[in-house]
């Protein structure tokens, strides 16, 4: 029995899905494939990742290799219901709602792994963490997981050194034909998307203050200064803060930068990026925006108490009167403001980095027993394959080696 908002708004969500079925090609190839080989018959799935309409097609394209598909949402804020009603109404079991309370998210990701998954796709690493704190008895039947996300791998990381994680864990967020454009190109869209859609407000002549030059800040720093932004670069790794430097931006400590944003996008996978220590800088107006996994990057708790006033002062915009006198506004309560506020990443990007988790859980599945618990990367012939059948989707073609360059390079 699904746990959803309204089974009502199923026609409305399906069009989502066949609207980004059309530009997925790729996944939809992989869907044909799967649906004449069954890859995952009689395995159960368990999905955590943002629920919207890509995430349902990748649900659909699973389904049609025979999983039986157990699904939830990653953010609070992500979910859109009548993604999840379509899901509901052909025939897939979904515990998921937008705007849930913490207690309810946890009762959601409950009521997906009390099946007993045999494969686990998660964003951020909520199913696997409490698969192994509160579902220890049901590891036995996990043959490994997928991770879609930075934060999903720093925690897979963490239990690996600690000798706790019990299964394999494939790292498809890094994976070239995920991060290399699912970070860069899509979090650097997606991200001014929803701060455009949210605001309604210009970027050009702004400053903007970009946290964290991996692939999606420099996705989202380059988004902003080709939007007309002035873009300032914090970093605490010396590599990326020259590469931001060499790349044409400002670097500076946020302590400084806090001084002279505009908007504030963070991009770190870190914690309490902007603190209290940072807010009785912040320019009067001033936004603040996280693109990390969790809502931990501004630290909201710290900003809420510091306040004398907070107002909602648009759909999804919360501000914040200082004691200093000034306001500053934070966007979907420092949650993903790429998918609390918009519909995440293009169907195109995501269509790469779907087929790579497809490709990944069939990976798992044909390996079954065959890996020791640990993290692995994905196979290298997944990230050739995803990209050759991309580059066909797209009309595409490109040399190839003859023998003698292939006997000359070693191949």
């Amino acid at each position: 029995m699904s746990t959803i908002r309204d089974i009502n708004q199923a026609p409305e969500g399906e069009k989502k899905i066949a609207w980004v079925e059309r530009n997925m090609p790729l996944c939809r190839s992989i869907g044909e494939e799967f649906e004449r080989t069954k890859p995952f018959a009689g395995l159960k799935v368990a999905l955590s990742v943002h629920l919207e309409a890509k995430t349902a097609y990748l649900c659909r394209v699973m389904a049609k290799g025979g999983a039986e598909m157990h699904i939830t949402g990653s953010n609070p804020l992500s979910t859109q219901d009548d993604v999840a009603a379509a899901l509901v109404a052909g025939g897939l079991e979904v515990h998921a709602f937008h705007g849930c309370t913490p207690e309810e998210y946890d009762a959601n990701i409950d009521k997906v792994l009390s099946c007993g998954p045999n494969i686990i796709i998660d964003d951020g690493g909520d199913l696997v963490h409490r698969m192994h704190t509160v579902y220890k008895d049901l590891l036995p039947g996990v043959i490994g997981s997928c991770e879609e996300t930075t934060t999903g791998i720093i925690r897979l990381h963490q239990m690996e050194r600690a000798g706790t994680l019990r299964f394999p864990a494939v790292t498809v967020n890094d994976a070239d034909c995920k991060h290399l454009f699912d970070n860069r190109y899509g979090t650097g869209q997606s991200v001014w998307d929803g701060i455009m859609r949210t605001t309604n407000l210009i970027v050009a002549g702004k400053d903007v203050v970009v946290a964290g030059y991996g692939w999606c800040g420099k996705g989202v720093a380059m988004r902003a200064k080709g939007l007309g932004a002035r873009v300032t670069v914090t970093e605490v790794d010396p590599v990326r803060a020259i590469e931001a430097v060499m790349d044409g931006f400002r670097v500076m400590p946020m302590a400084e930068a806090a001084k002279i944003g505009d908007i504030f996008c963070t991009v770190t996978g870190c914690e309490r990026v902007i603190t209290e220590e940072h807010f009785p800088l912040l320019k009067d107006g001033a936004i603040l925006t996280n693109a990390g996994h969790f809502n931990v990057e501004v630290d909201m708790e710290a900003l809420e108490k510091s306040a004398v006033r907070k107002y909602e002062a648009r759909h999804n915009i919360e501000g914040y009167e200082l004691p200093n006198g000034k306001t500053v506004f934070a966007i979907a309560e420092g949650r993903l403001v790429n998918l609390a506020s918009g519909d995440g990443h293009p169907a195109e990007i995501m269509d790469m980095s779907f087929a790579i988790q497809a490709l990944s859980a069939r990976y798992l599945a044909e390996n079954k027993g065959k890996l020791a618990p640990g993290v692995y990367a994905v196979p290298r012939e997944i990230d050739q394959n995803v990209a050759q059948r991309k580059l066909d989707t797209m009309g595409v073609a490109i040399d190839t080696l003859t023998q003698e360059q292939r006997e000359y390079l070693g191949v």
